[in-house]
């Protein structure tokens, strides 16, 4: 399946649904209660930041021309195609950190034990199935959302013309008033 995930900021509740559901659906056993006991715990490939009293998911924006791969030295990273994910191939991984140094947005991270670079990968292994990733299904106010570049131009516009269709409306409201 196609797409990357969006986030609507102002529908953020703070709540960290997103990181858990990451966390458990990246975990050995794919179960929550399992998984607090995995060494190592599972790590969500979400983070979710504070900036000035919002909440914002930050995750992997499996770029087109991603930086992280062109500066694997050992080819551990990977662009599947247009509009679909960078994955981290974990036993080509070297954890040099080369990826960590490039991503504009600080979302790769080593895993634990300091050896392999992690990142969303889009929940690969849900999303051949037909699935959403984790987070969005897991996201309780649909603040994230998994959309093609066209669906989300096309939701895009939808928003842009029913404003300007209430602002129309509203212009001739006060003509008539007037």
């Amino acid at each position: 399946m196609k797409g990357s995930i969006f986030v609507q900021i102002k529908k953020c509740l703070s709540c960290h649904s997103c990181e858990l559901a990451c966390a458990v659906e990246h975990s050995a056993s794919k179960d929550l209660v399992r998984a607090i006991h995995e060494d190592p715990p599972p790590a969500p490939r979400v983070r979710l930041e504070q900036v000035e009293g919002a909440s914002i998911p930050l995750q992997c924006r499996h770029c087109e021309d991603a930086p992280c791969v062109a500066v694997c030295p050992c080819g551990a990273i990977e662009k599947l195609g247009p509009e679909q994910a960078v994955i981290i191939h974990e036993d080509k991984c070297i954890g040099c950190k080369f990826c960590i140094a490039v991503c504009p947005f600080g979302v790769v991270e080593l895993r634990k034990d300091g050896r392999v670079a992690l990142k969303c990968d889009l929940c690969l292994s849900r999303t051949e199935e037909g699935l959403l990733p984790a987070c969005v299904t897991a996201c309780p106010s649909g603040a994230l959302c998994f959309l093609t570049a066209e669906e989300l131009s096309k939701q895009k516009r939808r928003i842009a013309a029913k404003r300007e269709h209430q602002a129309a409306q509203a212009a001739d409201a006060q003509e008539e008033e007037a």
